[in-house]
């Protein structure tokens, strides 16, 4: 799976005309270390966390990176019931995510409603629905 997310994210940076700067190495590397522990981050963890082996690698640097990588569907971005949100790397096949309240534990699950009932919302409300995401929230047995 590394060398496959990898290869994503470089061909990602090259679509995007972003050269691939040492900066963006390191980020790409993060990301894939990231990815095969499913651990999830904050952008600002992730900008903490470089600057310990490239002092000098800009914020905005960061941020920007993982914004475009999120634009093209290589991150995801988990909203949290308390407004915050983190990163991951996900398996790249449509699914929605549970997070809990308490840890911010999060669980990919494989559930989504039915393109019958979209399509109702959408018909029902005069739009042409164009893509969604569903957020569950609730607290894992640890918090429970």
């Amino acid at each position: 799976m590394s060398k496959e997310i990898a290869g994503k994210i470089y061909a990602a940076f090259d679509e995007l005309s972003q050269r691939n700067t040492r900066p963006r190495k390191l980020i790409a590397e993060r990301l894939v270390q990231l990815a095969d522990d499913g651990e999830d981050f904050t952008t600002d963890d992730l900008w903490q966390e470089l600057r310990q082996s490239e002092p000098r690698i800009g914020r905005a640097t960061v941020f920007r990176s993982v914004e475009k990588l999120v634009d093209k569907g290589l991150l995801d971005r988990i909203e949290f019931a308390d407004g915050t949100h983190h990163y991951r790397v996900c398996s790249g096949t449509h699914h929605h995510h549970l997070t809990c309240t308490r840890c911010h534990r999060v669980v990919e699950v494989n559930l989504c409603l039915p393109h019958e009932q979209l399509d109702a919302i959408g018909d029902q409300n005069n739009f042409a629905i164009e893509g969604h995401s569903l957020s569950i929230f609730g607290r894992c047995k640890s918090c429970q």
